[in-house]
């Protein structure tokens, strides 16, 4: 069972998944601090003054509808999209697309589907 799970977790799938996760958290938390520290209080600076982490409606005692830092959370959302986005547009425009040779071409008299090579259909056995 041990050598089976180090088979697993040696796999390249697994290895680039880990990967892939210690660098979104690592991103994550670099878009929430851009958000929280950079953005909202110019948004705040813009609006008046406003602090939007601050921003809830006061609920029965201590309860607090915090809908500031949803708002911050929203954002937060949408630049990790729309950055995945980008990378995974840009990653797809580097693929390139090998174009295939046809290994198979079309019996003009019965439609099947024939390899290339083929001088009589063996389906209806005209000669081609």
């Amino acid at each position: 069972m041990l050598k089976e799970f180090k088979e697993f977790a040696m796999r390249g799938n697994v290895m680039d998944l880990a990967v892939a996760v210690v660098i979104g958290g690592a991103f994550g938390k670099i878009v929430t601090s851009l958000v929280t520290d950079v953005l909202m209080p110019l948004v705040g600076l813009v609006l008046g003054g406003i602090n939007f982490s601050d921003q809830g409606i006061p609920l029965s005692g201590d309860a607090v509808l915090r809908w500031g830092a949803f708002v911050q959370s929203i954002i937060d959302f949408i630049i990790i999209a729309f950055v995945i986005f980008l990378i995974v547009r840009g990653m797809n425009r580097f693929k390139r697309q090998e174009p295939t040779t046809p290994t198979t071409k079309e019996c003009p008299h019965c439609f099947t589907t024939i390899p290339l090579k083929a001088a009589r259909c063996p389906n209806c056995t005209s000669q081609l």
